[in-house]
C-alpha cells in the first residue's frame, strides 16, 4: 500500500484524476513490479485513447480504468488488470498486437487480442455469422478464462453506464446481458457479478416492470425493517447462547430473483417466502450444522424446503445451507448458513483466490466446476455445428440440477429433467452408446425415464448395442445430444452413400448399362465436371436428392452433354425403370410421408428432396398431383419382402356419441395386436363423434384385421383410412 501512494504521488495530476489513484488503491496486493507495469499500461491506453469520448461525454480511458478497478475487486492477477486498461486499444485504435505484446508481454497481448475479438459479437441477431461469434466466443473462454472475465468486466460497466445509450440500443443490450453474460456469470460461480448484471439488465429490458417491483419492494422493506432487525437480534442471542460465533445480517433479494420467481411460480409478491432473509457466517463446516439446529429451535423449518448446498454443492460450486422456516406471526424467511470461505467463494466464483493460485495451487470448487465445464465445452465443439453448439451451451447456462447416485454412491449432477441415457454418457460417452436399459433404485424402468433427486441409477450396457435415434428427441444434456447426433450425422452418411449408389446403378440400368461397367476413369472425369472430390460425395449428393440420378446417368453415358447442377432440370426418367427395392428399418435418409401414412403392402412411389433423401408416399396420396409437376424427382421403389418393423396408419372412426366409446374402441384396437400412438377428436356432435386414431401395425393385412374388428362394433358408423 505504501508502494502504490508513493508511485501516485510521482504521477503528473492528470493521471491521478484519470481514474488511476483508485485502481492502484485497489491492487495494492500485486508487488511493486507489477504495480509499476499496470501504471505503464494505464498511460500507454491514456495516450492511445486521448481525444476519445463515450457516449455520456466522459474520457474514454474511464471506461478501460472502471473495467481494470471492478478485476481489482475480485483481487485477479496483474495480466488481467493490465489487460483490462488495454482491451479496446486494438479494436479503437490503430494499435497493432504486436506492439503490445512488444511492451507488455505475449501474455497481456494474447488477452488483450481475445477480448478484442469478443467486441464485435452481436447477439441480437440469429444468422449463422453470429451463432459462430458466440461460439468464438465460448472457445476463447475454453483458450484462457480470464478474457471471459474481462468481458463481464466490461459488460458490467457498460451496463452501469447505458443511461447515455438510445432506448432501442439499451433494451438490446439487456437482453443480451440477461441471455448470455448473466448466465455465464452465474455458471463460474461469481454471485455479485451475475447479481448486478441481472438487475442492471432488468431495469433496462422491461423498465415499467422494474420500477413497479422496485417501488413495492421499497414499500416492504419499510414496512419490515424493524421486523427484520428483531429477528436478526433473536438469531445472535440464541446462537450466543449455545456459544457460536457467528456474523447474522439481514439481506435482501436482488429484483430480478424475485421478478423471476414471481413470473415462473405465478406466484404474486406476498407469496415470495424469501424476499428477505437472514445469512449466518461461521469459522467451520461443523459450526454450519451446529447453527443450523439453533435455527430450527427458535423457529419451525417448513417442510421440503432445506437444501444441503455443503455436502452436495451447486453445479458452480456453490456451498451453503439453506433453509426456510415460519417466523413470527407466520412470515415465511428464509436462512442461509455458510463458512467465511464459503461466502468469499459464493460471491467471486472462478476467481477466488485467483491471485494466489501460482503459489499454493488451490482450487476452489467453482474453479472445479468451471474445468469440468469448459472441457465438456471444448469436446462439444469439435462434434457439433455453430447453431448446435450454441444450443446446446445455452441449454448448459441454465442448470436447474438435480443430484443422483451411482451404484457405487457417488454423486452425478444432470439438469432437471435429464433421463437415464442423459445419466449414461454423463458417467462416460461410450456408456451412453452402449446403454440398453437402466435401473433406478434396482427397479428396471425405460431409458427415457426422468431421474429425481436421490435416487441411485444403474446402467445396463451391450458390446453390441449402439445409440438409438430416438433419443435425440427427448435426451436433455449437451453431451448426450452430441454424441447422438454425431452417431446419426455418420449413420446419415454411410445410409445417403449406400442409397444414393443404389439410385445411380437403377438409372443406369435402365438405360442399359450397369454402373459396374463405367471405367474409373469415366467416372473420374465426371468427378471433374462435377467439381467433386470422389464417387462417395457423389453418391452421398444423389442420396440425400441433392443431385438426380437419371441426370447423371445421362451425363455419364453421353459425355458431351452439360452436367446439370440442380435436381430441377433434364429429362425425365424411362417409362418402366426397375424399381430400387427399400427396406423398413431406413429411416434417415429414407423416410415415410405423414401424408398418406405408408405401409407394407401399400402401392407406392419415391419421392427425392433436398437434404431429405427419398420420401415414400402412398400412389393413393393426394399430394402426388402436385409432386407429378416434377416427374425427374420421382422413382418407383418397391417393399423388400419381410419387412420386421411396425409402421404408422391413421384411421377415422364415425361412432356414437356416447360415454365409454372411445375405451371400448381402444379396447378393440389392443385386442387386434396394434399399439395406438395418438389420439384425437376431429369432430364431436350430439350424436356422433369422428375420432383419429394413430395406429401401429406390421402391413396392410394387420392393418386389414384391425379394421374388420372395429367395423363389427355396433357404435361404429363409418370407418376409413386417412389419406391427404
Amino acid at each position: 500500500m505504501d508502494y502504490a501512494a508513493t508511485l501516485l504521488n510521482r504521477l503528473p495530476l492528470t493521471r491521478r484524476t484519470s481514474g488511476l489513484a483508485g485502481l492502484l488503491a485497489k491492487t495494492s496486493y500485486l508487488s511493486r513490479q507489477q504495480l509499476k507495469l499496470i501504471s505503464e499500461a494505464h498511460a500507454f491506453s491514456a495516450r492511445c485513447h486521448e481525444g476519445q469520448k463515450r457516449h455520456s461525454g466522459d474520457a474514454y480511458i474511464t471506461h478501460p480504468v472502471a473495467v481494470a478497478a471492478i478485476l481489482a475487486d475480485l483481487h485477479l492477477d496483474y495480466p488481467s488488470i493490465a489487460a483490462a486498461l488495454l482491451h479496446d486499444v486494438i479494436e479503437d485504435t490503430p494499435t497493432a498486437k504486436d506492439e503490445i505484446a512488444q511492451k507488455f508481454g505475449t501474455e497481456i497481448a494474447s488477452l488483450v487480442d481475445g477480448v478484442s475479438k469478443l467486441e464485435k459479437l452481436n447477439f441480437n441477431s440469429r444468422s449463422e455469422l453470429q451463432v459462430e461469434s458466440f461460439r468464438k466466443m465460448m472457445l476463447a473462454m475454453v483458450q484462457d478464462i480470464r478474457v471471459i472475465l474481462l468481458k463481464l468486466a466490461d459488460r458490467l460497466h457498460n451496463m452501469q453506464t447505458l443511461d447515455s445509450m438510445p432506448a432501442e440500443k439499451q433494451g438490446r443490450i439487456a437482453r443480451e446481458t440477461l441471455e448470455i453474460y448473466a448466465p455465464i456469470a452465474n455458471r463460474l460461480g461469481m454471485n455479485t457479478l451475475k447479481t448486478e448484471l441481472e438487475d442492471l439488465g432488468f431495469r433496462y429490458a422491461h423498465p415499467f416492470r422494474y420500477r413497479v417491483l422496485d417501488k413495492a419492494v421499497r414499500r416492504a422493506e419499510g414496512n419490515q425493517r424493524q421486523f427484520v432487525k428483531n429477528i436478526a437480534e433473536k438469531l445472535n442471542q440464541a446462537l450466543r447462547e449455545a456459544g457460536l460465533k457467528a456474523t447474522v445480517t439481514g439481506r435482501k433479494k436482488h429484483l430480478y430473483s424475485i421478478y423471476r420467481k414471481m413470473e415462473t411460480k405465478k406466484r404474486s409478491l406476498g407469496d415470495i417466502a424469501d424476499v428477505f432473509g437472514f445469512r449466518v457466517i461461521v469459522d467451520s463446516v461443523d459450526e454450519c450444522y451446529r447453527v443450523l439446529g439453533v435455527v430450527h429451535r427458535i423457529y419451525k423449518p417448513m417442510p421440503g424446503r432445506f437444501k444441503d448446498y455443503i455436502a452436495i454443492p451447486r453445479i458452480n460450486g456453490y456451498q451453503s445451507l439453506h433453509t426456510s422456516l415460519f417466523g413470527p406471526n407466520g412470515t415465511p424467511i428464509e436462512v442461509q448458513i455458510r463458512t467465511t470461505e464459503m461466502a468469499r467463494v459464493a460471491d467471486t466464483g472462478v476467481a477466488a483466490h485467483w491471485h494466489y493460485k501460482e503459489d499454493d495451487q488451490e482450487v476452489t470448487p467453482p474453479q472445479a466446476r468451471a474445468r469440468e465445464w469448459l472441457a465438456s465445452i471444448n469436446e462439444m465443439q469439435s462434434t457439433a455445428n455453430s447453431e448446435e453448439f450454441m444450443e446446446h451451451v445455452k441449454v448448459d447456462l441454465f442448470p436447474d440440477a438435480v443430484y443422483v447416485f451411482t451404484p457405487k454412491g457417488e454423486i452425478m449432477r444432470l439438469p432437471r429433467g435429464a433421463t437415464c441415457v442423459d445419466f449414461a454418457y454423463a458417467v462416460h460417452t461410450d456408456i451412453g452408446d452402449r446403454c440398453v436399459a437402466a435401473k433406478i433404485d434396482r427397479r428396471l424402468v425405460p431409458l427415457r425415464t426422468q431421474i429425481e433427486n436421490g435416487q441411485t441409477v444403474e446402467v445396463i450396457t451391450a458390446k453390441t448395442a449402439r445409440p438409438n435415434p430416438s433419443w435425440v428427441n427427448f435426451v436433455v444434456t449437451a453431451k448426450a445430444r452430441t454424441a447422438v447426433r454425431q452417431y446419426l450425422k455418420n449413420l446419415r452418411q454411410g445410409e445417403a452413400q449406400d442409397l444414393g449408389r443404389r439410385l445411380l446403378d437403377q438409372a443406369m440400368r435402365d438405360a442399359g448399362t450397369p454402373l459396374r461397367k463405367i471405367s474409373d476413369e469415366r467416372m473420374q472425369t465426371l468427378l471433374a465436371e462435377l467439381k467433386l472430390k470422389s464417387a462417395d460425395e457423389l453418391f452421398r449428393q444423389l442420396g440425400l436428392g441433392e443431385r438426380l440420378a437419371p441426370l447423371v446417368a445421362k451425363t455419364i453415358l453421353q459425355p458431351a452433354s452439360p452436367v446439370a447442377a440442380s435436381p430441377t432440370g433434364g429429362a425425365a426418367a424411362p417409362l418402366t425403370p426397375t424399381p430400387i427395392v427399400i427396406a423398413g428399418t431406413e429411416g434417415l435418409v429414407v423416410s415415410y410421408a405423414r401424408c398418406c401414412h405408408p405401409i407394407p403392402g401399400d402401392p407406392i412411389m419415391g419421392y427425392l428432396s433436398t437434404g431429405r433423401g427419398v420420401v415414400i408416399h402412398r400412389n393413393a396420396c393426394g399430394n402426388l398431383s402436385e409432386y407429378r409437376k416434377q416427374p425427374n424427382k420421382w422413382i418407383t421403389v418397391s417393399w423388400q419382402p419381410g419387412i420386421d418393423r411396425e409402421f404408422s396408419a391413421e384411421i377415422r372412426i364415425d361412432v356414437d356419441n356416447r360415454p365409454g366409446v372411445l375405451a371400448e374402441v381402444a379396447s378393440r384396437i389392443a385386442d387386434a395386436g396394434s399399439n395406438i400412438e395418438q389420439v384425437s377428436i376431429d369432430e364431436r356432435h350430439d350424436d356422433s363423434a369422428a375420432m383419429l386414431f394413430s395406429i401401429l401395425v406390421r402391413d396392410r393385412k394387420q392393418l386389414a384385421q384391425v379394421i374388420r374388428s372395429i367395423r363389427r362394433m355396433k357404435v361404429v358408423k363409418k370407418l376409413s383410412r386417412t389419406c391427404t
